[in-house]
């Protein structure tokens, strides 16, 4: 009887470094970047006591403002019962009131009050300290060509 072959259990060699072929595709380098930006401006908002989604709800509720909650989660993609939480957050710490919508009192809406709309004008500029550390290496017109081109790809109208 003959010997059987089995595929053999190893990896295959190859005379690449481990993850050429994952660090050449654009999206693990956009998601690289995407986390050293996040990091930079985690840290930094983080110095003022707030963290990304606290800095998210405060921005879009300034926007927004007066926003049903329901609405205020549609607009900034969270699921209802995390914003919930965030809310009780940012009203417990004096950012936000809630009062019944005037359109609609069955429901909530959102407002900043005076001291949130100070700590969100930090938490902007620590910011966007944070995004120009990220976009350091390049140069004022690479920053907008970068800007630009992010833009088409990401789906997100500029």
């Amino acid at each position: 009887m003959a010997a059987e072959t089995f595929p053999s259990a190893e990896p295959a060699r190859t005379s690449e470094p481990p993850l050429t072929a994952i660090r050449a595709l654009p999206s693990w380098i956009l998601g690289r970047a995407a986390a050293r930006g996040r990091a930079l401006v985690a840290d930094a908002l983080a110095a003022e006591g707030l963290k990304m989604w606290h800095h998210v709800a405060l921005s879009a509720v300034r926007d927004l403002a007066p926003v049903a909650q329901a609405d205020l989660a549609r607009g900034i993609a969270l699921d209802p019962k995390d914003l919930v939480g965030i809310l009780n957050d940012l009203q417990r710490a004096g950012l936000v009131v809630r009062t019944p919508d005037p359109r609609d009192r069955r429901k909530n809406a959102v407002s900043l009050t005076e001291e949130g709309g100070l700590l969100l004008g930090r938490c902007e500029q620590a910011a966007r300290t944070a995004n120009e550390e990220l976009l350091a290496p390049l140069s004022a017109a690479e920053r907008e060509l970068f800007m630009l081109l992010l833009t088409r790809i990401s789906g997100v109208e500029g």
